[in-house]
């Protein structure tokens, strides 16, 4: 959820305003799912730092949403990143093995 509403807030200072939810099988057991959003994107000096605690580059934020969305996806042996969306903003990116 914290993905989904980070693309959205991303999104309110652009005219095109696209936000594309996927999931697919990874191919090696597990699902891959992406956030994509045309929002203002991520800009390069932080994506270091984006999943780290008490970062931020929102006025009013904690700095936790994309922490907890780590620990979350990672307790569940899989991974999370980010890439540039095709049309501008993001793409937030994360991987979990399927259950059987």
């Amino acid at each position: 959820m914290n993905l989904i509403t980070n693309a959205i807030e991303s999104m309110h200072s652009v005219d095109r305003r696209v936000l594309r939810v996927r999931s697919e099988s990874n191919g090696s057991g597990g699902v891959h799912v992406s956030i994509e959003d045309t929002g203002t994107g991520i800009d390069q000096s932080n994506l270091d730092s984006i999943f780290k605690p008490m970062f931020t580059t929102k006025a009013t934020g904690m700095g936790m949403g994309l922490a907890i969305c780590r620990s979350i996806v990672e307790s569940h042996g899989g991974r999370i990143w980010i890439s540039p969306g095709v049309e501008g903003g993001s793409v937030f990116h994360f991987t979990i093995p399927a259950q059987h």
